[in-house]
C-alpha cells in the first residue's frame, strides 16, 4: 500500500518526502537482530489501536518504519 502523508506533516523530518513502512510478523525479534548488526533503531512506540512501531534509516538517512499489526 502506498499512503501519501500531508507535505506539512511533523511525522518524519522535513528534509524527507517519504518513509517506506514495512509490516513484521514479530517486531521484538526483528530489533534484536537489527541491533545486533549494528543497526540504530529509534521512534519506538506503540500506537492505541494501530500496534507497535520502530523506526530505522537507510545509509542515505531516509526512515523504515517497521511494524507490527496487532492480532
Amino acid at each position: 500500500v502506498f499512503a501519501p502523508v500531508a507535505h506539512d506533516t511533523d511525522y518524519f523530518a522535513d528534509d524527507r518526502s517519504f518513509m517506506l513502512n514495512f509490516r513484521v510478523g514479530d517486531l521484538d525479534a526483528m530489533l534484536a537482530a537489527l541491533r545486533s548488526a549494528g543497526i540504530a533503531v529509534s521512534h519506538e512506540q506503540e500506537m492505541e489501536g494501530l500496534g507497535p512501531f520502530a523506526r530505522i534509516h537507510d545509509p542515505e538517512g531516509n526512515p523504515i518504519e517497521l511494524w507490527q499489526q496487532p492480532e
